[in-house]
C-alpha cells in the first residue's frame, strides 16, 4: 500500500500547444470574424478573390463588377470616376480580367440597326459548354444540299429603258433610306434586286424625294424582318401609272422684219440678206416671152 506510483507525474506539466496538440501550430495571421449575410450581398469565387496572377486592382474591380446588377456601366470612365486610380491603370486592369476569361467583349446589334459592344462578366471562367479548343475549330459549313433555302424577294417591276445612270439613282435612293427609317438598312444584294424596281418608278416621271416618300410613309410599327420583302411589295403594288402621252409642240413661225423691195419698192417681210419680194423674186425667174419677128 506505500509503493509510490511510478506512471504518476512528478509535477505537473504546462500546457504546451505543439505538445498537447500536435496538429495544431501557433501562428499570427489573419483571424475571422464573420456574420452571415442574408441581404445585400455576392458570392465570389475564390479563383477571383485569390488568384496568383492577377494584380490587386484587377482582383478588386472584377469582384465590383460581380457586385453590380445586369445594365450598369463598366467603361473605363465610369470605373475611373468611381476609383482613385486613373484610367490607365484601371484599362490595364480590365485587359487582365479579360485575358484570364472574368470579362468578355461580344459585339451585338441592337433593334435600330447600330452595332454595339456589350461587357459579359464570368464569374466563373470556362463554364460554357464549348471548350476553348472546340471553340478556336471553324464551324463546319453545311453541304449545299443542307443549306436552307434563302426566300427570294418578290418581283419588282422592269424599266422600259434602263441606263446604268438610272440604276445608279436607284441604288443611291435605296441606300439612303436607312436615314429615313434605320429599319430600312438594306445589304448591297438586295439593293441591287430592288434598284430596277426603283427604276420603273423614276422612269414614270417621278422625283427621287416621290419615290422615297412612297416607300417610307405608313410602314408597320416595330420591328421589320424582311425590310426588302416590304419595299418589294410596295414597289410592285402602288407601280404608278405611265405619264400620258404628249405630243410634240411645234415651234411658232419665225417673224421676219419688213423690208423695201429693190423691185418694186413694196414692203414685204423676209431674212436677214433679202432685196426682193417674192413677186419680183418670181417674176424675175419666168423665162423671156418669144418676140415676134417678122
Amino acid at each position: 500500500m506505500d509503493t509510490e506510483n511510478p506512471s504518476a507525474p512528478p509535477r505537473a506539466q504546462s500546457r504546451i500547444p505543439g505538445k498537447n496538440h500536435p496538429h495544431r501550430r501557433a501562428h499570427s495571421g489573419v483571424v475571422h470574424d464573420n456574420a452571415r449575410h442574408t441581404a445585400r450581398f455576392t458570392v465570389i469565387g475564390n479563383h477571383l478573390a485569390q488568384h496568383p496572377e492577377l494584380s490587386g486592382l484587377a482582383i478588386g474591380l472584377g469582384v465590383h463588377i460581380q457586385s453590380l446588377p445586369a445594365g450598369a456601366p463598366v467603361d473605363i470612365k465610369t470605373l475611373a470616376a468611381r476609383f482613385p486610380e486613373g484610367a490607365t491603370r484601371i484599362a490595364a486592369a480590365l485587359r487582365e480580367l479579360e485575358a484570364h476569361g472574368y470579362l468578355r467583349r461580344v459585339r451585338e446589334r441592337v433593334p435600330g440597326g447600330r452595332i454595339v459592344t456589350r461587357t459579359v462578366s464570368c464569374n466563373q471562367p470556362g463554364h460554357r459548354a464549348t471548350t476553348p479548343d472546340t471553340a478556336r475549330k471553324p464551324a463546319r459549313r453545311p453541304a449545299p444540299d443542307d443549306r436552307p433555302a434563302a426566300k427570294k424577294l418578290p418581283p419588282v417591276p422592269e424599266p422600259t429603258h434602263s441606263t446604268p445612270a438610272l440604276l445608279r439613282t436607284a441604288t443611291d435612293l435605296l441606300a439612303g433610306l436607312r436615314r429615313e427609317d434605320p429599319r430600312l438598312l438594306l445589304s448591297a444584294t438586295d439593293a441591287d434586286r430592288l434598284a430596277p424596281g426603283v427604276a420603273a418608278w423614276l422612269e414614270r416621271d417621278l422625283t427621287p424625294t416621290a419615290v422615297r416618300d412612297a416607300l417610307t410613309t405608313d410602314l408597320p410599327r416595330g420591328p421589320l424582318r424582311r425590310p426588302a420583302a416590304l419595299l418589294a411589295h410596295r414597289l410592285a403594288a402602288q407601280l404608278p401609272p405611265p405619264p400620258p402621252f404628249r405630243a410634240p409642240v411645234s415651234p411658232p413661225p419665225v417673224r421676219h422684219p419688213l423690208r423695201n423691195c429693190d423691185g418694186c419698192d413694196r414692203s414685204f417681210r423676209g431674212p436677214e440678206g433679202a432685196i426682193r419680194c417674192g413677186d419680183c423674186r418670181r417674176a424675175s425667174a419666168r423665162p423671156p416671152a418669144p418676140s415676134d419677128s417678122r
